[in-house]
């Protein structure tokens, strides 16, 4: 495997960061090298933040933003107005949006499930905004990223509400490829 390299664009307080960090230990289960970095401005609630995650079959020696990565993740489809997130997308580089309706980002595979939907569903929701990193989890697993049994390893490790595991099965289900 040569590296794969994602990145991550949410709104502060939807869980990218963490959703970074997840994936980063779900590659690690898988048994392979990982690191995640997140990349914002003045933090605060609502504003955009972008998160990377690294993953290879060797130690990873860079920690630094990812300017062409493989696959893109957008947890707010609204950043899409202000921020180009296919910017150094790599020719064959997937997209995946949280979004109720099936959307492509031109030339690129695009895959979409509604994150949003599946956690308002389950009730994760802090300070009125719906938490998207477990079940973009669950998406990523179906998409081939890492292993659907290392996804529920690290949420469970993470956090002991069962919801957050439902969540991310609730979107490895919903995802069609």
């Amino acid at each position: 495997m040569t590296m794969y390299e994602v990145r991550i664009h949410s709104r502060g307080g939807q869980g990218g960061v963490t959703a970074a960090r997840l994936l980063a230990h779900a590659a690690f289960l898988d048994g392979k090298h990982a690191s995640a970095c997140p990349f914002y401005g003045a933090e605060r609630r609502g504003a955009p933040v972008v998160s990377f995650v690294r993953i290879d079959d060797k130690p990873i020696r860079v920690y630094s933003q990812i300017r062409h990565p493989d696959l893109v993740v957008v947890l707010d489809t609204t950043i899409m107005d202000a921020v180009d997130v296919l910017q150094g997308l790599k020719p064959d580089g997937v997209v995946f949006l949280n979004s109720s309706e099936k959307s492509d980002a031109g030339e690129h595979t695009t895959y979409t499930v509604d994150l949003t939907a599946i956690a308002l569903s389950l009730g994760l929701v802090i300070a009125g905004s719906p938490i998207l990193n477990t079940p973009v989890l669950g998406a990523l697993a179906r998409m081939g990223v890492v292993s659907f049994a290392s996804v529920k390893a690290a949420i469970a490790v993470t956090f002991s509400d069962k919801r957050n595991v439902r969540a991310a099965e609730a979107a490895y289900q919903e995802l069609v490829l």
